[in-house]
């Protein structure tokens, strides 16, 4: 059933922003408040991961104080690779930022950067983890860039709406900081995560065939180094077909 409120305008001139995904996310309470946070500062696509609290909720209904407009639009999805399947950069929140092989930037710097990310027609996300569990390794892998909050290091306990508050707050506020030059626009679509993996699994792939990994723990770590070494830039959609073609190319050389 969709939900009606007098606020049900609230979003309907709004500019596009950026997409804000939880995974597994255990109380219907912080669904409907954060919700509440990202339509009180211009977000409202808003994506849930295997939700404990399931879906549809009532207590997030009465939590979002009338905030439909996002509740409306949530999308489902299984799995963290498939709801940012479509996105061009993801940035994820954790506590464990140091033990990643990934840039951490502050909530400031992020939303910096996908304005002019999205000022590229490239579409971003804000990935946040479960109340009590935060997000898995495998999960953190799939973003670009993991995001801090600088916090009381006697008492850093927020709650995940307040985490998604402080961003969606630092998004709206930079609304009048686009950058007034921007950099010059690579030739072609960008490429999707979803495209992005397509590659690294093919390439993958190749290196198995060659036994390019030896051992099973020797695979495991060298096939995280290489992940995070594609993903460290921002690829199109040509030049993703023309190193599967390279790929491709190779593979069947080695065979030869």
């Amino acid at each position: 059933m969709k939900l009606t409120h007098k606020a049900a305008g609230a979003a309907r001139h709004l500019a596009p922003a950026p997409v804000v995904v939880l995974c597994r996310p255990q109380l219907g309470e912080n669904v409907g408040t954060t919700a509440r946070a990202m339509l009180n500062f211009g977000l409202t696509e808003l994506r849930l991961v295997s939700p404990e609290c399931g879906w549809p909720n009532a207590k997030a209904v009465v939590a979002c104080s009338g905030a439909y407009a996002v509740l409306n639009g949530i999308r489902l999805f299984d799995t963290v690779e498939q709801a940012v399947a479509d996105l061009h950069h993801v940035y994820a929140t954790t506590a464990r930022a140091r033990e990643l092989k990934k840039p951490i930037v502050t909530a400031e710097a992020a939303v910096r950067e996908t304005r002019q990310a999205m000022a590229e027609e490239r579409k971003v996300g804000f990935l946040f983890g479960a109340e009590r569990t935060g997000l898995t390794n495998e999960e953190l892998l799939l973003a670009d860039a993991v995001l801090s909050i600088p916090l009381n290091p006697d008492f850093s306990s927020l709650n995940l709406a307040q985490a998604v508050l402080l961003l969606s707050y630092e998004w709206f506020k930079s609304g009048d900081a686009t950058p007034a030059v921007r950099a010059a626009r690579k030739e072609g679509e960008p490429a999707t995560k979803a495209e992005v993996d397509g590659l690294l699994g093919q390439l993958v792939d190749s290196l198995d065939v060659v036994d390019f990994f030896k051992s099973a723990d020797r695979r495991q770590g060298l096939v995280r180094t290489i992940k995070v070494m594609i993903e460290r830039r921002s690829w199109t959609r040509p030049e993703i077909h023309l190193f599967r073609g390279i790929v491709k190319e190779l593979s069947q050389g080695g065979r030869r």
